[in-house]
């Protein structure tokens, strides 16, 4: 499934979760609250998951199909993380961010661990980032294995909340434009824990514009024969612009994420 590594984070996630009357509830872009509702469903829970309203329409479905509750009525990302929370604070449910959570970040390690077995003389890796869950479990995972390893995180210049973070020597409120990597759009929250492993672990941040993620889309399309959403195809469209050096090493370029409908894609390819 496109969405394994958040399933994996999902899955344990909820597995430690406090009962609370067995409601999970959630805040995404999509992907993981996809990955939500899959877990809740094998586990046997009800998951409630809040999303904007332009979430793409195969992202909402698949959240319905696997029995879950959708909210989609957010005027943006964090509109929706802030309706869930107050529904946690209202109804006594169990909150699962989708990147500020130590199993959800431990799902994302996987990947880590998964590029160093098929490549065990990997020298660099490129990430996508948006809330920091993904690049913060890749990064730790591959450091503890090889502290050599350079990991590059990869911002959408519409959405680039690490890099203002960087600047400013904190989290710090910026304004979200709008992109076609949708799955990295939004503030992060000021006590997100992925921000201190970031500093830690990431050695490098860039970002992109929107021209270069559509000619990554395009490129996996009609080169690679792969369908990728914007926000997964966001740390290639920075190698393909060419934005950092990457001379003689190893290196993985992580995609992550198919799910952009089908509509915008054929739009996108003329």
């Amino acid at each position: 499934m496109t969405y394994s590594f958040k399933a994996r984070g999902a899955l344990n996630a909820l597995m430690q979760a406090p009962a609370n009357g067995g409601l999970i509830v959630t805040a995404s872009a999509g992907n993981h609250g996809l990955a939500i509702a899959w877990a809740a469903e094998r586990l046997g829970l009800r998951a409630l998951v809040f999303t904007p309203r332009s979430a793409p329409r195969t992202k909402t479905d698949a959240i319905t199909a696997h029995g879950a509750e959708l909210r989609a009525n957010a005027g943006n990302y964090e509109e929706a993380e802030a309706l869930a929370k107050q529904y946690v604070v209202d109804h006594g449910a169990t909150f699962i961010s989708p990147y500020n959570h130590p199993h959800v970040i431990a799902g994302a390690g996987t990947i880590g661990l998964e590029l160093l077995e098929q490549d065990p003389a990997l020298d660099a890796v490129v990430v996508p980032v948006g809330g920091g869950g993904l690049i913060s479990g890749v990064a730790l995972a591959v450091k503890s294995a090889r502290p050599s390893i350079q990991v590059t995180g990869v911002e959408s210049d519409a959405s680039a909340a690490f890099k203002a973070a960087y600047r400013a020597g904190r989290i710090v409120e910026i304004e979200v434009r709008p992109t076609i990597a949708d799955g990295l759009g939004g503030n992060v929250d000021p006590q997100t824990i992925t921000w201190p492993m970031i500093q830690r672990y990431v050695d490098q941040l860039v970002v992109v514009y929107e021209d270069s993620i559509v000619a990554a889309v395009r490129h996996l399309a009609r080169t690679e024969r792969v369908t990728a959403e914007g926000a997964g195809a966001t740390a290639l469209a920075a190698v393909l612009a060419r934005g950092f050096d990457l001379a003689g090493r190893r290196t993985a370029v992580i995609v992550t994420g198919g799910n952009i409908d089908r509509e915008r894609l054929t739009r996108l390819l003329g």
